[in-house]
């Protein structure tokens, strides 16, 4: 990472706090690490978020169903969906320090998918002479003492019911999609759906991550938006491919809306052999971070693995029944998956701007799209100390902020509250000054630009609607 890069790193998540986005969780206690909360202002960029989403994709579209599904679930759900024998990262301890570290991004990915074969063959005394034989010593406390490669299971245990046993043994779901497989056979009895179509689901998911870290990018506890979109199993890899396609293009949209410019964003079609157990195509889109290229959302065809493993462990039918033909089989996934918090770490990092406005003085902004600010207007009277004004002022504040999130303040000059008006993304600032007392019109100061223009107070609303619209 660049200076530059680490200093705007530093900068977003210094905003984030000061301005209401993101706080450390459990700060007074000390923290814990790689857990934040949102504030005020990042609760509403996340319900912008994720309400827009499932507009879009589900209540935009005849062809999907939504669910919410519970965390935590029967421990035979993941033995099935095989998270129980094969979700884990690969781990390498310090006997020193007793720091941890992700043995692919310790060793460096490249040579990680190029030895990990090889290495997989050795006993633990040869995997530790080859770790230090690649890596050398350790980079947090500098000794010779790097540890052998083992697997860490990366779910999160707890226990249901009054005695912690292992019959009471139970995870925090890691994923979404399993409640949508398990549901399937539900959905279709209930919804009458057929085939092609999807189930959405957004919620938490859990992950006993080894590194987590870049401030909201990496952590154990998140939110997904996902969907999975069944298909008849298709008679030549075209049929499959063409939804898929559809399924990418549909993401770059989304990307599109989100204000997140092409040229930050890469797909990266994932070799074979490093694809999951379940996939037989994935693509990642990754974005340009200020701490590096990273994987940004996914999109995963899954063909029939799901259903048909689900059905192999409970000896429910989970085949598809066709309305007409009454053939049964296992339906295919094209799965498109979203993560919430890297939706908002990609939204900090592209909305997040300095500008010169004047000799010696600059401003700070987030151009956000207007429909994702967290606030969409501030209503701002031009002073404090004329009871007009204000009165005036909060008469304007409370009839806006029926139709839009609205912010109001007197609090300082008019300068320094357009300032922070712009350093928290707000598109729209209308001011009420004391020709507004004659005329009955405001002036709307728009956040990129800064240009003015003076608009009747009846169409204040409409006014912003089109702009928000348009």
């Amino acid at each position: 990472m660049t200076n530059i890069e680490d200093k705007k790193m530093d900068k977003i998540v210094s905003l984030c706090k000061r301005r209401g986005f993101i706080f450390p969780s459990s700060q007074i206690y000390g923290g814990l690490a790689n857990s934040w909360d949102f504030g005020p202002l990042g609760v509403e960029l996340k319900n912008n978020i994720k309400s827009k989403w499932w507009e879009i994709f589900v209540q935009g579209r005849s062809d999907i169903v939504g669910i919410d599904s519970a965390i935590i679930m029967n421990s035979k759900v993941w033995e099935a969906s095989g998270h129980l024998s094969g979700f884990s990262d690969p781990l390498i301890e310090c006997k020193n320090c007793h720091r941890r570290f992700r043995a692919d991004h310790l060793i460096g990915e490249d040579v990680w998918n190029r030895e990990k074969d090889s290495i997989d063959v050795l006993n633990d005394d040869e995997k530790e002479k080859k770790v230090r034989e690649i890596v050398g010593k350790c980079p947090n406390c500098g000794a010779d003492a790097l540890g052998s490669i083992r697997s860490f299971n990366l779910m999160f245990k707890t226990s249901l019911g009054p005695i912690d046993d292992e019959g009471s043994k139970v995870y925090l779901r890691p994923e979404t999609a399993q409640g949508m497989f398990v549901n399937f056979k539900n959905v279709v009895g209930s919804s009458r759906k057929t085939l092609p179509f999807g189930i959405a689901q957004m919620g938490k998911a859990f992950r006993n991550e080894i590194t987590p870290g870049n401030f909201i990018f990496r952590t154990r506890e998140f939110e997904q938006m996902e969907i999975e979109y069944f298909i008849r199993p298709p008679k030549d890899d075209k049929e499959w491919q063409k939804v898929f396609e559809e399924w990418r293009v549909a993401m770059r949209n989304w990307t599109s809306l989100l204000g997140i410019s092409d040229e930050n964003l890469y797909e990266v079609d994932i070799p074979n052999e490093e694809l999951a157990h379940y996939s037989k195509k994935t693509i990642d889109f990754e974005y340009k971070f200020p701490f590096g290229v990273k994987e940004l959302y996914g999109l995963a065809y899954r063909t029939d693995f799901d259903l048909k493993s689900h059905q192999e462990s409970s000896g429910e039918n989970m085949r598809y029944r066709d309305p007409l033909t009454k053939e049964e089989f296992w339906p295919h996934v094209i799965e498109p998956s979203f993560g919430v918090e890297r939706t908002i770490m990609a939204v900090l990092s592209e909305a997040y701007e300095e500008e010169d406005v004047s000799e010696g003085e600059k401003r700070i902004l987030m151009k956000f799209p207007p429909w994702l600010a967290p606030i969409k207007i501030a209503i701002l009277p031009l002073v404090r100390n004329n009871a007009e004004l204000i009165t005036k002022a909060k008469e304007i504040y409370e009839e806006v902020k029926k139709d839009f999130i609205c912010d109001y303040d007197e609090s300082g000059t008019i300068g320094r509250r357009y300032r922070r008006q712009d350093e928290i993304g707000t598109p729209f600032a209308v001011t009420i000054d004391f020709d507004t007392l004659d005329d009955d019109r405001v002036t709307i100061r728009e956040r990129d630009t800064m240009k003015q223009e003076r608009v009747k107070v009846v169409d204040l609303l409409n006014h912003i609607k089109e702009k928000i619209d348009g």
